[in-house]
């Protein structure tokens, strides 16, 4: 069978810039399949060199039915005329792969196949890991959801704690969390347990979401005359740990370092930094290292980088390669070798109430989510 040509010419010069190859502007003729192109079916009456005129004959390759006839004068060519477009190519998707441009342990996944359900490594003790940047819009809810998901799916008892008041961790795992549904506010401020109130999400069956309401918002100010108002989550976990059997606990934070972000830090034993592969999102990271190191110092001992992850990764900028760059220069093995691409499957699974990965689970962004997972989860056996 002949090799469908899409338009792109073999062997073009490539621009490192932009990602996009110099062709010339005229669209090349594609092949029929018979050795022939559509410049050999367009072609009309010339006259020979003696003055009269010859025809020329086309072969229908819809039905057959002008085979051989000839084209009458004057004839132009439209496009009811071109050979149909394949079938094949009416399935390609619109989504740009650039899994495979990111890293070699990445692998694309057919259309129409789950989601691998292969089992991941458990730790020996609950890994306690909160999600944090106070950067906004840099991927945090949606690495924390579908890093939760992901790790559920491997067969690991996951537990996710929304501290954000916009409740967008709740919202993508499926859970209510309007007015009137207890949460993590009543967990800081009245001391409830949280095995009463976390509630199992619709995406695994070992997934299970304390949900944040809009009174958490003002969480901030009530915390500030409390007792030990930074380690009231910690407290809180310790007691839910001590009766429930969990492997992971996330922590999704809001984009501030507040008081929600200091009780989670203070109750993590390791932190996951998601950075967005552009300028402003590393300008925020060395204040976050601060805080990082002075919370360490003072509140929680145990408390370490464990995890650096890129997030919204375009391969067809260099501003994304040089951010990746420098992030793996200055953190080094805390990076993980898989980078979340900029992927509009991920963004609009929310708006379903679904993590990516049961919203459209043969994206692009759903696999690289469940290898991030994996490599977490095999971190994890090694510490």
């Amino acid at each position: 069978m002949a090799e469908m040509e899409l338009g792109w010419p073999h062997g073009g010069n490539f621009s490192t810039s932009l990602g996009w190859p110099h062709v010339s502007r005229e669209t090349p003729a594609r092949p029929l399949g018979d050795g022939r192109t559509e410049e050999d079916m367009g072609k009309k009456k010339h006259k020979k060199r003696d003055g009269s005129r010859r025809e020329e004959t086309v072969d229908n390759v819809v039905d057959g039915s002008m085979a051989n006839a000839p084209v009458p004068e004057g004839t132009e060519w439209g496009p009811a005329d071109v050979a149909p477009v394949p079938a094949i190519l009416a399935d390609v998707p619109r989504e740009t792969s650039t899994a495979s441009l990111l890293d070699d342990s990445v692998t694309p996944v057919d259309d129409g196949e789950p989601v691998s359900r292969e089992t991941l490594p458990r730790p020996s003790v609950a890994r306690v890991i909160v999600v944090a940047n106070q950067k906004g819009g840099v991927g945090k809810t949606t690495t924390a959801v579908n890093l939760a998901a992901a790790l559920a799916l491997g067969g690991l008892r996951i537990l996710v704690v929304d501290m954000d008041p916009q409740g967008n961790a709740s919202t993508a795992l499926g859970v209510e969390h309007g007015d009137g549904v207890a949460g993590t506010y009543e967990v800081l401020i009245d001391g409830e347990a949280i095995d009463d109130l976390a509630h199992p999400s619709t995406e695994a069956g070992d997934l299970r979401v304390l949900p944040a309401t809009v009174n958490l918002a003002g969480a901030e100010i009530e915390l500030v005359s409390m007792v030990a108002r930074e380690n009231r989550l910690a407290k809180a976990l310790a007691k839910y740990l001590a009766t429930n059997q969990a492997d992971y606990v996330i922590l999704d934070c809001p984009p501030s370092l507040g008081l929600l972000t200091l009780n989670a830090l203070v109750a993590a034993t390791e932190i996951l930094i998601p950075i967005q592969c552009e300028y402003y999102a590393l300008e925020g990271v060395s204040q976050l290292m601060n805080t990082i190191n002075l919370v360490k110092g003072e509140l929680n001992d145990e408390l370490v980088l464990g995890t650096v992850m890129l997030t919204m990764f375009d391969a067809r900028t260099r501003l994304a390669a040089q951010v990746a760059d420098e992030v793996r220069t200055h953190f080094g093995p805390e990076t993980l070798r898989t980078v979340i691409p900029r992927s509009v499957r991920i963004s609009e699974a929310p708006s379903y109430g679904q993590t990516v990965l049961s919203h459209h689970p043969e994206s692009v962004g759903a696999q690289c989510y469940l290898d991030a997972a994996r490599e977490i989860a095999e971190r994890g056996v090694h510490q």
